[in-house]
């Protein structure tokens, strides 16, 4: 049964999509994002024992930069929609010998099977963009659920500004008319980040093909 507004049909079409394309994502993509990803992970910074989960891994490239940064009891749990890119990211996980540190199963983000309280850190990579205007507070609320009181959420994510950028506009022209192909468009990362009750403490920008990316790293608003 569906549950906190969850779009079934939107859902299966997400999962049908990367399902296809989960063999060749790292042709299309990986080579434009992997600066921004690492981006995110240096201002996120896992170390030590902490207790991380990457929501929309993909391909696994995140889950072993991760894992290769914690040590003693550290682990790094991953959750995705998609059973094509588990495949991937578990193959990715296990020829970098790091299968013992890492936890990947399906599931929605909006609906996530932890318990409260149950990371030290949050990631997610041009994964946030992929929801719909009012699927992104249930999937931070989630993320609130499940992060420590002192932890921290790390989001990469194309980038809304308010000047004129004609490549934004074409992303969002694209997004609008061709969603099964353009499935995500540029967000306001920080602003979604700070109505939802993060405060947001590290934020760097840089540019993929001319359009602005943005990570933040942001902590619950009390927190520590």
């Amino acid at each position: 049964m569906p549950g906190k507004g969850i779009d079934v049909s939107q859902s299966e079409s997400a999962r049908s999509f990367y399902d296809r394309i989960s063999g060749v994502y790292d042709a299309l993509a990986d080579s434009s994002e992997h600066a921004a990803r690492e981006l995110g992970l240096r201002l996120l910074a896992p170390t030590g024992s902490r207790q991380v989960l990457e929501i929309g891994f993909g391909t696994g490239h995140a889950l072993v930069a991760i894992a290769e940064r914690l040590s003693g009891d550290g682990r790094v749990f991953g959750i995705d929609v998609s059973p094509g890119m588990l495949d991937v990211a578990e193959k990715r996980v296990q020829a970098a010998g790091l299968g013992d540190r890492v936890e990947l199963r399906l599931g929605d983000a909006k609906e996530m099977p932890y318990a409260d309280g149950s990371f030290d850190a949050v990631f997610l990579s041009f994964t946030l963009e992929l929801f719909a205007e009012t699927e992104i507070p249930l999937v931070l609320a989630e993320i609130s659920r499940v992060l420590r009181p002192a932890g921290r959420l790390g989001v990469v994510s194309m980038y809304d500004v308010d000047r004129k950028s004609t490549m934004v506009d074409l992303y969002r022209f694209l997004h609008r008319h061709f969603p099964h192909i353009v499935d995500c468009r540029p967000i306001d990362a920080g602003s979604y980040l700070e109505r939802a009750g993060f405060e947001v403490v590290a934020s760097e920008s840089l540019s993929i093909w001319g359009l602005p990316v943005i990570a933040l790293v942001g902590r619950p608003r009390g927190g520590k």
